[in-house]
């Protein structure tokens, strides 16, 4: 019983892990756009757009969609913004 208990405990966190890794972005989930603009904003990655196979997650619909008017330069931008905060 408790054996079963425990094998039950263990698939429901590793489905957990997958359902939650579906929506993990590029930048650590935070906001593309934002880095664009010299902002770090954390989001859930509910907004989310895929460009060169890579997952960047948005705040809103809005900053995803600023984002892409200039995809390529932002994306620069947001990269090199990004590398700047990790050393």
């Amino acid at each position: 019983m408790v054996r079963n208990c425990i094998k039950t405990a263990i698939a429901g966190a590793l489905l957990l892990g997958m359902a939650t890794s579906a929506y993990a972005g590029e930048f650590g989930n935070n906001c593309a756009y934002n880095l664009a603009q010299g902002k770090v904003m954390q989001t859930s990655c509910g907004v989310n757009a895929t460009l060169q196979g890579k997952t960047y997650c948005f705040l809103s619909e809005d900053a995803m969609s600023k984002f892409m008017q200039n995809y390529m330069s932002n994306l620069t931008k947001a990269q090199e913004y990004y590398s700047s905060l990790r050393g």
